[in-house]
């Protein structure tokens, strides 16, 4: 392709008429130019990537580096232009071999092994908030009756956060991801979070916990302001994606009544639903973003060292190439390898966890709300698409 052609000025985050479906824009560059050059919200000429093969292949590329210092946001945010040194611990925005020092020492709590032994807690926890929502009755927002204390008691169980300090966690992820919050918020939000977090490992510390925080407290491998950041990175991963897809992937299954007729009528099919709404719904809409590492060639491209590189996971999802009818919702499809939690070494380190989670509260809600239903028309659900994580900001159901 000629570098000629007019980049793409920003991420095409503006959706059409169906609140599930990426941006059209993105469609049409993936089946036109999968790899385009892209004006970043500060000037810089970078790349946006649309193809599922290039985009996987480009997510597990040792070229590609995720180095915080190279890192550019495909859309605008209040931190993007302060370039301040890196948190310590801030694993996710490093390469190899500081990447896997940390990582490693994670993934052993987030295996599909110790995630299963979860199963029973995680599930009275969704029953707690069913029955809560059950007993007060209909009309009621799933988001603030059962999305967000579902996934905020979750991770701060599993991080050891005590459940009466969620809400200074919660106000500061909001902060730090919501696209209109000021940079003074933004700061204020990762600074309280912050600070939440260096007392508690302080108060691990003198009193150990077998928690995730407390074990790694006794491991000694980190010290308190890098365990502070592991733990506002997990805290922002584990609650802010948990919600928003609990509450789009209801909100997709109600849009579509057979969808979840058939899982009332079978709740087996939890786990392909799972799979099926995390391809179909991408809650990462903001895709990952990469810098090249050094020049390199890429589908008759060439990158140059620093150039950024946002990938679309959202546009590869929904590639034809990955599965038939990719527009069409389908609990019973067969699962894919989609890239809704990334590919390669970045990918989520709490995706088992995040799938049990998700597929206990699907089918907790199909089998003890068979007749559950939006109580609004599907066109007054407000959706947040300035966020990096998409959802919504109520869902009105009723049953």
């Amino acid at each position: 392709m000629s570098e000629t052609v007019r980049p793409v000025d920003g991420l095409p985050m503006t959706r059409g008429t169906c609140p599930f479906d990426p941006a059209p824009e993105l469609a049409e560059l993936r089946e036109e130019q999968p790899v385009a050059r892209m004006v970043f919200p500060d000037g810089h000429l970078g790349w946006l990537i649309t193809g599922y093969d290039e985009v996987r292949r480009l997510l597990a590329a040792r070229g590609m580096s995720s180095r915080g210092d190279l890192l550019r946001t495909p859309i605008p945010l209040p931190m993007a232009g302060n370039r301040t040194e890196l948190a310590p611990g801030m694993f996710t925005a490093m390469d190899p071999p500081e990447h896997t020092h940390y990582r490693r020492r994670l993934t052993a709590w987030f295996s599909a092994r110790r995630t299963r032994t979860m199963e029973p807690r995680l599930t009275e926890h969704v029953d707690l908030y069913l029955g809560r929502m059950i007993e007060e009755g209909g009309p009621t927002d799933l988001v603030a009756a059962f999305a967000e204390p579902v996934a905020g008691l979750v991770i701060c169980e599993l991080l050891g956060v005590p459940a009466d300090r969620r809400d200074v966690f919660v106000k500061g992820i909001k902060a730090l991801l919501t696209v209109h919050s000021s940079a003074e918020e933004a700061i204020a939000g990762w600074q309280n979070v912050g600070g939440q977090l260096m007392e508690l490992i302080r108060a691990k510390r003198e009193e150990p916990t077998d928690d995730l925080l407390g074990t790694l407290v006794s491991d000694g491998a980190f010290s308190d302001e890098e365990l502070a950041t592991i733990g506002s990175v997990l805290l922002v991963g584990g609650y802010d994606t948990s919600k928003n897809m609990i509450a789009l992937g209801t909100f997709a299954l109600l849009a579509h009544p057979d969808q979840y007729a058939a899982l009332a009528a079978d709740p087996g099919l939890g786990a392909g639903a799972v799979e099926e709404l995390l391809r179909y719904v991408t809650v990462m809409h903001a895709g990952s973003i990469r810098a090249a590492g050094a020049d390199m060639d890429f589908d008759g491209h060439h990158f140059t060292e620093g150039d950024a590189v946002s990938l679309s996971l959202a546009a590869a999802n929904r590639d034809p190439s990955l599965c038939e009818d990719p527009d069409r919702l389908d609990i019973t499809r067969p699962p894919v390898a989609h890239l809704s939690f990334g590919y390669g070494i970045h990918q989520c380190v709490g995706q088992q966890l995040a799938r049990l989670e998700l597929r206990i509260a699907f089918e907790g809600l199909a089998r003890r709300l068979p007749g559950l239903r939006l109580a609004i028309p599907e066109d007054q659900v407000r959706t947040n698409p300035e966020s990096i994580i998409y959802g919504v900001h109520e869902l009105p159901v009723t049953w």
